[in-house]
C-alpha cells in the first residue's frame, strides 16, 4: 500500500486539487454561494495547484513539492482559522455582511455537525500536504542512492 501511495502522491494530490477546485466553483458558480473573503483567500492558494500539479505530472518533476507545500501549508492555515470562525461565530472576524461579501461565520451548509465549506478545504489542504510529504520523501530517497 504505502510503494502504491509513494507512486500515485502526485497524482493523487492533483485530483485533490481539483475536486477542491471544481468544487468550489460549483458552489460559487451553479450553487450561487457568494464567497466571503477567507474563501477568497483559500482560493488564491488552492487554484494554482492544479497547474502547478498538472504540468508536474506532464513534464514528470521531481521536485514540485518545493512549490505545492508551501502553498497547501498556508492555505491549510487559512481554513482553519476560517473553520475556527464558523464554530465560534463570537471571535473577532475580519470581515462582516457589510462592504465585501457574506460574513466569514455564515455556514451555507453543515453535515454530521461539523462539516463546513472551510473544513472541506482544510481536509483538502492537508491531503494535499501529506501527498507532497510523501513526494518528498520518494525524491529524497532516490537522490541519496
Amino acid at each position: 500500500m504505502e510503494k502504491l501511495l509513494n507512486k500515485l502522491a502526485l497524482k493523487l494530490a492533483f485530483l485533490v486539487s481539483l475536486a477542491a477546485t471544481s468544487g468550489s466553483l460549483f458552489l460559487s458558480e451553479i450553487a450561487h454561494f457568494e464567497p466571503c473573503k477567507f474563501c477568497w483567500f483559500q482560493r488564491i492558494f488552492m487554484y494554482p495547484l492544479v497547474f502547478i500539479l498538472g504540468v508536474a505530472i506532464y513534464k514528470k518533476l521531481k521536485d514540485a513539492w518545493l512549490y505545492v507545500l508551501p502553498l497547501s501549508i498556508i492555505g491549510g492555515f487559512i481554513a482553519i482559522y476560517h473553520y475556527f470562525l464558523q464554530v465560534n461565530p463570537e471571535a473577532l472576524a475580519p470581515c462582516s455582511a457589510t462592504g465585501f461579501s457574506v460574513s466569514c461565520s455564515e455556514r451555507f451548509f453543515t453535515y454530521f455537525g461539523y462539516i463546513t465549506i472551510p473544513w472541506m478545504a482544510f481536509s483538502a489542504f492537508i491531503l494535499i500536504s501529506l501527498f507532497m510529504l510523501l513526494e518528498r520523501s520518494k525524491s529524497n530517497s532516490k537522490s541519496k542512492s
